[in-house]
């Protein structure tokens, strides 16, 4: 099991990074997009890891914490949940938000998610609850954090932006029309925006925060 992974950030592709170990080998892990927008274009990084296995391939799911990490095994232990969703749920909601919501049986919460209507909701409060108390006791809520780290990945122009920020949220589980109505939300008052900027205004605008 590949737990861990210390190196260099040698290429971002929301919400994909591969990273460079010491040893000379590039591991691509795919992110949630909050510790995504943490990483730097040629800067040092550990990255929780997670392996995942399918008959057609080998995946890796990274996380900037070791808890948020445990939450996303938690989650993808119960019926109906693969890692895609899982992956989803800790790009709209932080530990301690999906710990609130489950706790206080908010199913609004939930259906943020991308893939996740009320039925789906109200299943998985059943399911989780009391599962993740142990989780988001100091956790900074997403809608509370303060400005994510620049990601440093300069596209060529406004267009290439747009479409890596819609390609990532797709990737997530939005519908086309869906992300790129949240793109245009997320431009007015913004000015020169880079990658993580923008991920961010559109999660946000997606998520109802």
């Amino acid at each position: 099991m590949i737990g861990l992974i210390k190196g260099e950030v040698c290429y971002l592709n929301a919400p994909l990074v591969c990273v460079m170990t010491q040893s000379g080998v590039g591991y691509e892990i795919e992110l949630p997009i909050p510790a995504f927008c943490q990483l730097s274009l040629n800067e040092p990084t550990s990255i929780y890891t997670h392996l995942h296995v399918r008959e057609d391939a080998q995946l890796l799911y990274g996380f900037g914490t070791k808890e948020d990490r445990d939450v996303f095994r938690k989650l993808i232990k119960i019926n109906g949940v693969g890692a895609k969703m899982a992956l989803a749920m800790l790009s709209t909601l932080s530990a301690g938000e999906l710990k609130r919501a489950v706790e206080h049986e908010d199913d609004s919460a939930l259906v943020r998610i991308p893939g996740i209507g009320k039925k789906t909701a109200q299943r998985l409060i059943i399911e989780l609850k009391g599962k993740l108390l142990e989780f988001g006791s100091d956790i900074s809520e997403l809608s509370g954090q303060g400005e994510f780290f620049d990601v440093s990945l300069q596209a060529d122009n406004q267009m290439q932006i747009i479409a890596e920020v819609e390609s990532a949220l797709i990737g997530l589980g939005y519908k086309e029309k869906e992300a790129q109505n949240a793109i245009k939300q997320a431009q007015l008052g913004l000015g020169d925006v880079n990658i993580s900027t923008l991920l961010k205004a559109s999660l946000k605008q997606l998520s109802g925060f």
